[in-house]
């Protein structure tokens, strides 16, 4: 049995009906859950991600996309983010990476996925590769798909001193007009986590963008300050 059909064998052994539709209706997905809680997914896949790593990248990225691209149930999107957030193959987090997880973002188009996609391994891209990624993100700030931009947005987010506040600055100004609940609080989201770092930069961009800046936006930006 190969590492995709040990993992949806896994998953459809520990579900609970009952928490499955419950998350279902929660999440408003097309995709069925088998009824995991998160930990209960964590020990669950503890072991099927412990094996040895695969033979090269393009085995790996080909694994991600069978999980993810022939998913009959939710849990194996969240196990295809594992995989790709595995520590041990964080060398293939590069500027490669980033049409998959283009992917990822595009087709998942809902924010329980997104979210895990940009703030893990699209920022572990963008920090470890910033000169050869930071266009790219610039780039995806003013994409037409609303996910490729929200992850723009969240790319930084527990990012700290190494925040590049002129990217930060220019995803938040090319979506600040966007109609959605998803851009406006993913704005809020990102300048509330680095004004744990420069609380003061944070307030002073929330007064520059003023009327531009959504309530949510600015009340999410200044929650905890």
């Amino acid at each position: 049995m190969d590492f995709v059909h040990e993992v949806r064998a896994t998953l459809a052994a520990s579900g609970d009906p009952g928490r499955a539709a419950r998350q279902q209706a929660y999440m408003k997905s097309a995709l069925p859950f088998h009824g995991l809680s998160a930990p209960q997914l964590t020990v669950a896949l503890q072991p099927l991600l412990a094996v040895d790593a695969p033979a090269d990248r393009a085995v790996h990225e080909a694994t991600v996309r069978r999980l993810w691209d022939d998913a009959t149930h939710r849990e194996e999107w969240y196990a295809a983010i594992a995989l790709m957030r595995l520590r041990r193959l964080r060398s293939w987090l590069d500027p490669e990476a980033l049409p998959l997880l283009r992917h990822l973002v595009v087709t998942g188009a809902w924010w329980d996925v997104v979210d895990d996609v940009a703030t893990h391994p699209v920022a572990d891209v963008l920090t470890g590769h910033r000169g050869d990624v930071t266009a790219t993100m610039r780039a995806w700030a003013v994409d037409d798909d609303p996910w490729v931009r929200r992850t723009a947005v969240l790319c930084q987010v527990g990012a700290r001193d190494a925040t590049d506040r002129d990217l930060l600055r220019h995803a938040i100004e090319a979506n600040a007009a966007d109609p959605t609940n998803w851009l406006r609080k993913a704005i809020g989201w990102a300048l509330r986590d680095y004004a744990r770092t420069d609380p003061v930069w944070v307030r002073a961009e929330v007064d520059r963008l003023g009327e531009r800046l959504s309530g949510l936006s600015r009340r999410e930006a200044l929650k905890r300050m």
